[in-house]
């Protein structure tokens, strides 16, 4: 009987190789990929889930692409296992997919879940120890098998029986990509994209952004933290927030993701950002952002700016003084 497992699929060199293994072996296999607002890549035909996609096809295998859901932002604001350097809580990140993969495993009539994890490559996430207790709190023990570094591990319920031969498991270990690169010579594996980490979460300069939205908001949403990749973000008040972009791509997509009742602005006699009010609209704040905005265009200092304002399909024009020095910029600015 031909047994089913479902992988793990980020698209990267170490995934990639676990699913050619498992093929190898004769292993039928589904891929499951997560998408984050998190995740570094960017584009519609790059990045992260293109790649699985990718690999998904050239190998004829079905792949579930899953999001990342509100749970999800909880677990990144209260980790039970903490952080890493940044706000990555790298170890309730795995058990939570996990805990996803065993549910898609079960619904679909899989027999078990496999990784391209391997032992030692990530500081926080890929200890012995950690390894054990992701295992352990997804629910999986006994069941999910690391085919790139099995062998330095006890043997799993899909090796005990028999449905995968332990002695073509490898037992790779630590940082360097060396061995996966040659096995990818010699099985052919061609087009992987180089190793890099993906996670703003692990971006020291991205971690003000994420915490000014936890620190100001009762309930968190998905767009609170998608809008994080976009533009310079300035603290305006409790519940209130300026985002300006930074070129013209940074401009339409705050314009695409603007809800309706929220402010744009605009300065009407040269070059400008476009900057967007999220959270209170009221006439004060708007006033605090066109005057942060100026500071990021050619007005003269002092001058009295006209300022387009739309917001509901209206449009309405008010003047201010481009009156703040650099230093009363600072004090709003979140971060780059």
């Amino acid at each position: 009987m031909k047994r089913k497992a479902i992988a793990l699929l980020s698209g990267g060199l170490d995934s990639t190789l676990a699913v050619k293994m498992m093929l190898d072996l004769g292993i039928e296999v589904e891929a499951l990929n997560f998408t984050s607002p998190f995740c570094t890549c960017t584009g519609k035909n790059s990045g992260c889930k293109s790649e699985a996609v990718r690999v998904a096809e050239e190998y004829n295998i079905p792949i579930k692409v899953m999001h990342k859901g509100e749970d999800y932002l909880e677990i990144v604001r209260n980790p039970v296992h903490g952080y890493g350097k940044g706000v990555n809580p790298c170890v309730d990140c795995r058990i939570y997919l996990l805990k996803k993969a065993k549910e898609y495993m079960l619904e679909s009539g899989a027999d078990f879940v496999f990784t391209g994890e391997v032992l030692g490559q990530r500081p926080m996430s890929q200890r012995r120890d950690t390894l054990r207790v992701i295992e352990r709190e997804s629910g999986l023990e006994g069941l999910l098998l690391r085919p790139l570094s099995a062998r330095h591990f006890e043997a799993t319920i899909p090796e005990k029986e028999g449905w995968v031969d332990r002695d073509k498991l490898l037992a790779i270990e630590g940082r360097s990509r060396k061995v996966q690169m040659q096995m990818a010579d010699d099985l052919d594996v061609k087009n992987y994209p180089c190793p890099a980490g993906g996670c703003l979460l692990t971006e020291l300069s991205f971690v003000p952004k994420i915490r000014d939205v936890f620190d100001h908001s009762e309930e968190i949403h998905m767009r609170d933290f998608r809008l994080l990749k976009t533009g310079r973000h300035f603290r305006i008040g409790p519940q209130s927030k300026a985002i300006m972009g930074r070129s013209e791509a940074d401009n339409d997509q705050l314009e695409r993701m603007r809800q309706p009742g929220e402010a744009a602005l605009t300065w009407l006699d040269g070059n400008t950002p476009v900057t967007i009010i999220i959270g209170n609209q009221d006439e004060d704040l708007i006033a605090l952002s066109a005057r942060i905005m100026l500071r990021y265009t050619k007005a003269e200092p002092g001058a009295e700016c006209r300022i387009e304002l739309r917001a509901n399909d209206t449009k309405h024009v008010f003047s201010v003084i481009n009156d703040m020095d650099p230093e009363a910029v600072e004090k709003y600015l979140v971060s780059l």
